[in-house]
């Protein structure tokens, strides 16, 4: 807030004032290109993390989730924070604007309003000057703030991403079956406990430690350790020192840990919507059926289905079989299918080559039990496709439908398993119903 005092004159009041922001051009530059940007990106991160999620296994999907998570954040962050500092910037430009026409500021005599109230609102308002100021500091602690925090959601996923590669090096050199998530969670740990133990040494005894004794060269070595990578709070966020030490630290604590907390929801909440559109209004009194029966799914339609969206479950053309043979595709689930090829035939995993392939399809092929109309079809073979809109590895069988009658028709898959410890096709919560894919199609 350095530009120059308006000379005194008639042309005083044509000038921005003398305490206004100097990187304001700098700032509506980069809100307002920024903020297009940052608004289409939460739904390309979307789209990416849908595409991912069904080709990794159970190993890279919460890391990869975590990520997104923390990169959404930081692009809903900046899209809220860039829109509102462009509103508050335009807001500032009005006032500059209308106090050049009317220099004189507000005439309160001339407002509708009682003595105790035009004393109150004339006090808060100060000299227009002062009332430009405020909306011009407004404006630029808006845009730090958000510059502020979008640089530490970065910095925790460049962490996570790091973290995460060490993790799967530890599982993968170790031959370790621990979830990766606990493997990260451990990592996290081992790497910032020891700046939480200094940090709390230093706090509460640094100033009993010697001046170049060991134990205070140990801590500043640390120290300079975790700033040298951006993970001490002075090092890595400057803008939030200067608000805590102005505005008061645990209003600066409180503030990101409020906003941290409604974006986080905010991104859960959305997660959860796309997974599943239905939960969202009040469809408690729509019929539904917990084995799936008489639902049509359009998931199960090629026709109907969202590739980007949509699960990896199987699917026909369409609903309306109209050639001799049904087409059914059935895309590989690396979190599902992974496990169960693991659980119910280990043989696949000590075999290699072409003895492989052959070992893992038989075992798909049982664990992917079709019947049609309640008729098991056990001459079906699957044969090795792929899902051509989404370019994902699948199971593809041509079922023969030319002697089925006109009407409805129903085929069912066995679902593989949802846990280690689940068996394929066995009776759930819901019976052995719950564990079948449904399809139907009209001839």
């Amino acid at each position: 807030m350095s530009d120059p005092a308006a000379p005194p004159g008639d042309d005083a009041p044509m000038r921005l004032p003398p305490r206004t922001t100097p990187t304001w051009e700098v700032e509506l530059l980069i809100s307002g290109v920024a903020v297009f940007a940052m608004l289409q990106l939460p739904g390309w991160l979307d789209d990416r993390i849908f595409a991912l999620e069904p080709r990794f296994n159970e190993l890279w999907g919460d890391p990869i989730l975590m990520l997104y998570v923390y990169l959404k954040c930081t692009a809903l962050i900046l899209a809220v924070t860039f829109s509102m500092h462009l509103l508050l910037r335009a807001q500032w430009i009005a006032m500059v604007g209308m106090h050049s026409i009317y220099p004189g500021g507000i005439r309160w005599d001339k407002l509708r309003m009682g003595v105790v109230q035009r004393s109150l609102e004339i006090r808060r308002h100060g000299s227009a000057d002062a009332a430009i100021e405020r909306v011009d500091n407004r404006a630029t602690i808006v845009f730090a703030v958000g510059v502020m925090m979008a640089s530490m959601f970065l910095m925790i996923s460049v962490l996570v991403t790091a973290l995460f590669a060490v993790s799967l090096a530890i599982a993968t050199f170790t031959g370790a079956t621990a979830d990766a998530g606990d493997l990260l969670l451990a990592c996290l740990a081992i790497t910032l406990l020891p700046l939480l133990a200094a940090s709390l040494v230093d706090r509460y005894r640094g100033d009993r430690l010697r001046e170049r004794g060991f134990a205070r060269r140990a801590l500043s070595a640390l120290f300079g350790l975790y700033a040298r990578i951006g993970l001490t709070q002075k090092s890595a966020n400057p803008i939030f020192s200067l608000l805590a030490s102005h505005g008061g630290e645990r209003r600066a604590v409180a503030l990101t840990t409020f906003v941290t907390l409604v974006i986080g929801v905010a991104v859960a909440l959305s997660f959860a919507y796309q997974k599943a559109p239905a939960s969202l209004g009040n469809y408690d009194l729509f019929p539904r059926f917990a084995d799936g029966s008489r639902t049509l799914d359009s998931a199960h339609y090629d026709d109907q289905r969202n590739p980007a969206r949509d699960p990896p479950v199987p699917f026909i053309a369409s609903m309306i079989a109209t050639g001799p043979y049904l087409r059914l595709v059935v895309p590989y689930d690396p979190q599902h299918d992974a496990i169960a090829l693991r659980d119910r035939c280990p043989s696949v995993a000590s075999t290699t080559g072409d003895a492989r392939a052959a070992a893992a399809l038989d075992c798909l092929q049982r664990l992917r039990a079709v019947s049609l109309d309640g008729s098991p079809l056990p001459a079906l073979q699957f044969e090795l496709g792929a899902d051509a809109r989404t370019d994902r590895p699948a199971l593809v069988a041509l079922i023969d439908v030319r002697a089925l009658s006109a009407g409805r028709h129903e085929l069912r898959l066995a679902r593989a398993a949802e846990t280690r410890n689940e068996v394929p096709g066995a009776a759930g919560g819901n019976g052995a119903e719950a564990s079948t894919w449904r399809i139907a199609f009209w001839r």
